[in-house]
């Protein structure tokens, strides 16, 4: 079975920037195992499966893998799925995405590139002492959870976000979290960092679903609708986000890096 195979760098303005993901179009679903399988032979960060769907609801049904487990919402995933079928059809100018636990999501094209409408995830206060130990923080400026497993941690400058050196081994006895470190960045209006040790992935290099999160708490803080965001990994990744009623719209570019085909025996 030959199964179309392209690696997009998301968030990036030039290859090797961003976060990569395998983008592999299929005419029906494989059994899970079998899409388990195929992530994992291709160990990125995720790799997103897309058919035709039915019923006129979206144009394409959306599942996300990481070497490890099936992720409920993966945001540069789908940016780099939108991108592969915005380019393969020229007449296109949005397409959207029904997914088995995010809803309905879209990527249009942008005078900046993409513009990608996400769920808002608002947190809510909460102490996290065994996520902060981890972190090898003793204190933070706030520390607020959502309920799909999202920690936010709130530090006071940049530097503090880019010295971070987290046990990863603690972080994943906490289980499949992601979390997320933030402060006000320096050329951008925020910046951050995000673990996901719980999901096979230490640290990743941008994340999209982690602006859910982020949009509602610097919004607020902020007191404007949006802001510029910079993600201090080590390949690192710019974009803009901006509040829309239960909606984040979250811009940023892609590069493809691979086109090929994958042989399934």
């Amino acid at each position: 079975m030959r199964i179309p195979f392209t690696q997009v760098d998301a968030f990036a303005d030039e290859a090797f920037g961003g976060n990569p993901a395998a983008v592999m179009p299929l005419s029906a679903w494989l059994p899970d195992e079998t899409l388990q399988a195929i992530a994992a032979e291709n160990n990125l960060s995720e790799t997103a499966f897309l058919i035709p769907a039915d019923g006129g609801e979206a144009d394409f049904e959306l599942r996300w893998f990481t070497p490890t487990t099936e992720v409920e919402l993966c945001g540069h995933a789908t940016l780099a799925s939108g991108h592969v079928v915005l380019r393969s059809e020229p007449t296109r100018e949005r397409v959207t995405f029904v997914t088995r636990k995010a809803g309905l999501l879209e990527v249009a094209l942008d005078a900046l590139g993409y513009a990608m409408a996400l769920p808002a995830y608002p947190a809510e206060p909460k102490p996290l002492p065994a996520i902060l130990a981890a972190l090898g923080l003793e204190q933070a400026v706030a520390t607020l959870w959502h309920p799909s497993a999202y920690a936010l941690v709130v530090v006071e400058d940049e530097a503090a976000v880019r010295a971070l050196r987290p046990d990863f081994r603690a972080l994943a006895r906490e289980g499949d979290v992601l979390t997320i470190v933030t402060a006000p960045g320096s050329e951008t209006d925020v910046v951050s960092r995000v673990f996901a040790c719980g999901a096979g992935i230490d640290e990743d290099p941008v994340t999209g679903s982690a602006h859910c999160v982020l949009t509602p708490y610097w919004t607020q803080r902020l007191d404007r609708d949006g802001f510029t965001a910079h993600q201090a990994s080590v390949r690192g990744g710019r974009l803009t986000c901006r509040s829309e009623g239960d909606r984040v719209v979250l811009g940023g570019r892609c590069v493809t890096v691979i086109e090929g085909v994958f042989l399934l025996p």
